[in-house]
C-alpha cells in the first residue's frame, strides 16, 4: 500500500489544477469524462489541501454574509 500512495503523490496535475477541479466538484457541475480524467491524474495530498482551503474560504465568506445581513438589519 506504501508502494499505491507514494505513486498517486506522484501524479502530474499541478496544485492550481487540482483546486481547479476541487471548485468545480464543489459546484457540483463536472462532466464524467472530465472527472474521469482528473481522478486518473490528481494528486490526492493536493486534493486534501485544496479541500481544506476550499472550506475555508466558504466558511469564510458565509461568515461575513451573515454579519453583514444582520449588520443591515439592526
Amino acid at each position: 500500500m506504501s508502494d499505491d500512495l507514494r505513486d498517486a503523490s506522484q501524479r502530474k496535475l499541478n496544485f492550481l489544477q487540482t483546486l481547479k477541479a476541487v471548485l468545480w466538484a464543489l459546484f457540483g457541475v463536472r462532466k464524467g469524462a472530465g472527472y474521469d480524467q482528473d481522478v486518473a491524474r490528481l494528486n490526492p495530498v493536493h486534493v486534501i489541501i485544496a479541500g481544506l482551503l476550499a472550506a475555508a474560504i466558504f466558511v469564510t465568506v458565509l461568515i461575513f454574509i451573515v454579519r453583514w445581513a444582520a449588520g443591515g438589519a439592526a
